[in-house]
């Protein structure tokens, strides 16, 4: 009977060993700190696609965690591992496994900020609008090629670019493509409410003509008052069927976005962008107009100028003229000071 109680007594030993240890692991898996242990709190990428190896080897990568083995134990316990949400998730000093479990489970995504300006073509959208989104530019290129395939609004390849208003938007850091772009594109819908549609329709033109004029004057406008003057300009010059002569629009059909000085030889250019050759608009805008540009063009300045010279006094101003005549004395001004100061310059530089 005794060697039977030392048996039973060992037995119970044993598993009461095994059962605290357990309990005990358990509680440092639940309760013990292991993430960013005495560290600073940090962002973790989690990208679309990521399996939970990929989690892992983000989590090591950035040393987020002291005991892999632990988090990965209670993330299949929690099924975690069957479910990757994507986002950008704050983990902070001295969390739990638990803790960060949570925080992953529930999809408590962050938003970022997209801005984006200064663009000429499409192909520059992708890498400057997802920059800081878990969106690849391909993905961004495929949704946006998409749209543009299936739209009702009248966009094409050559003037999806007036769906975009630079600005700075906040997003989701795990949006899909799709939902980026309609973001976007509802951003331009609310910018074209019935009162800029209205005042649109009074000047001939639609929502998506309006940018591309507002590209033109945007290139024109070195001073920001000018603006609506040169909208005006281009205005009478439409409705006069005049060609808009639009240097900006020459250097966007060379190619060469360097070009300092449009020559009679780029006038020659066979573009439709070439508003020397043709009249009327060009088939897309030029650049990514403002708000500000596309306001100047709704709100211009009525009157009947349908020439321009860049002043004589190198301000960036510009002289403005109804008649050829005057528009020439005008010219005739700007090319003396012109001379004038090259003359200057290779007497500086010793030149005859």
């Amino acid at each position: 009977m005794a060697e039977v109680s030392k048996k039973k007594l060992a037995f119970f030993l044993v598993v009461s060993t095994l059962l605290i240890t357990f309990i005990f692991y358990g509680y440092q898996i639940y309760f013990t700190p292991n993430i960013l242990v005495d560290r600073e709190s940090k962002m973790l990428v989690i990208r679309n696609g990521y399996s939970f190896a990929d989690v892992q080897q983000e989590l090591g990568r950035g040393n987020f965690v002291n005991d892999m083995v632990s988090f990965s134990f209670l993330a299949r316990l929690k099924d975690y591992d069957k479910n990757i949400l994507p986002g950008r998730y704050l983990l902070v000093r001295n969390m739990t496994n638990a803790q960060a479990l949570a925080v992953l489970q529930a999809g408590a995504r962050e938003t970022v900020q997209v801005t984006f300006n200064n663009i000429r073509l499409k192909s520059e959208l992708a890498p400057r609008i997802t920059k800081n989104t878990g969106v690849t530019v391909a993905e961004f290129n495929e949704a946006l090629n998409k749209f543009v395939a299936t739209n009702t609004d009248g966009f094409t390849d050559q003037n999806v670019l007036s769906m975009f208003l630079p600005n700075t938007y906040e997003v989701y850091y795990n949006v899909l493509p799709d939902e980026l772009i309609e973001r976007l594109h509802a951003e331009y819908k609310k910018f074209w409410n019935e009162d800029r549609k209205a005042k649109a329709e009074e000047l001939g033109l639609t929502p998506l003509q309006v940018s591309v004029l507002a590209s033109i004057v945007q290139a024109e406008s070195v001073k920001p008052e000018e603006a609506p003057v040169i909208a005006g300009l281009y205005i009478n010059r439409l409705k006069k069927n005049i060609p808009l002569q639009a240097d900006p629009t020459l250097v966007f059909a060379s190619g060469d976005f360097t070009l300092k000085r449009v020559l009679n030889v780029h006038k020659e250019i066979d573009s439709p962008y070439n508003t020397y050759k043709y009249a009327g608009l060009p088939p897309g805008p030029i650049n990514m107009p403002t708000l500000a540009s596309l306001e100047a063009v709704l709100n211009y300045r009525v009157h009947n100028y349908i020439y321009m010279c860049a002043r004589e006094d190198f301000s960036g101003y510009h002289n403005f003229a109804a008649t050829l005549d005057e528009h020439n004395r005008n010219a005739a001004k700007y090319q003396k000071a012109l001379s004038i100061e090259i003359a200057k310059g290779k007497a500086l530089r010793g030149e005859k």
